[in-house]
């Protein structure tokens, strides 16, 4: 071997070393994976409201959740929610007018189907506790100031298991359009003609967040 092809060989061996110490920088700033094997992270903030009926009464609700979604099949988080139900209720002390407010939250669990098509089907749950009570109307028309004793509050533990259909507008937007069914301990307060906050709502929501944060270098469609 001469000189030349000597000096050339030298030159390409040197050359691989350095294209392959650099492969090995760029791997290390990228993480790459096939993205039907690995998860797909996501997390979310959702707002939602909706219409239903407790004690064959008109009720209103509006909830906040926080969540992560594992692999766009799977949420876990916090969700909490409030109601107002126009009982119109009697009370010996105040009379008429007396409509049922509360909150409860907890534990939100929603497995998703068809995770990778525009619309998905989702079976949410929220499981957790709160605290209802009995406002006057009137004092919420005079924009009076509201002051609740332990007397006036009742404990509650809630489950709400709920069907729900999702749709995908982007990868940072997500409405969703539903019906749950509320499941609650019974109520103990003084003259309440409801005993229990059972109920079926239908609502929509809004999620805005990132459903898929795990792309990879090759940009590849999840």
């Amino acid at each position: 071997m001469n000189m030349n092809n000597q000096n050339f060989f030298t030159a390409l061996l040197l050359v691989c070393i350095s294209v392959f110490s650099h492969a090995q920088e760029d791997d290390d700033e990228y993480l790459v994976f096939n993205d039907r094997n690995n998860v797909v992270h996501g997390v979310y903030l959702g707002l939602n409201f909706a219409l239903g009926e407790i004690n064959d009464k008109d009720s209103y609700m509006g909830g906040i959740k926080v969540a992560y979604v594992a692999n766009q099949k799977f949420e876990v988080g916090f969700a909490g929610n409030f109601l107002y139900s126009e009982q119109n209720a009697f009370n010996s002390q105040n009379g008429f007018n007396e409509d049922l407010i509360g909150g409860y939250g907890g534990l939100h669990l929603e497995p998703i189907f068809f995770s990778k098509s525009a619309v998905n089907l989702a079976f949410p749950i929220l499981i957790g506790g709160g605290a209802v009570g009995y406002v006057n109307k009137d004092t919420i028309d005079r924009d009076e100031d509201i002051n609740f004793t332990e007397d006036d509050v009742a404990l509650l533990f809630v489950l709400e298991p709920g069907i729900s259909a999702l749709f995908n507008i982007n990868r940072y937007l997500q409405l969703e359009a539903g019906v749950k069914y509320r499941f609650s301990n019974k109520i103990d307060l003084f003259e309440s003609p409801v005993n229990r906050i059972n109920g079926f709502s239908a609502g929509i929501g809004i999620k805005v967040g990132v459903f898929n944060m795990g792309r990879n270098r090759y940009k590849k469609n999840l």
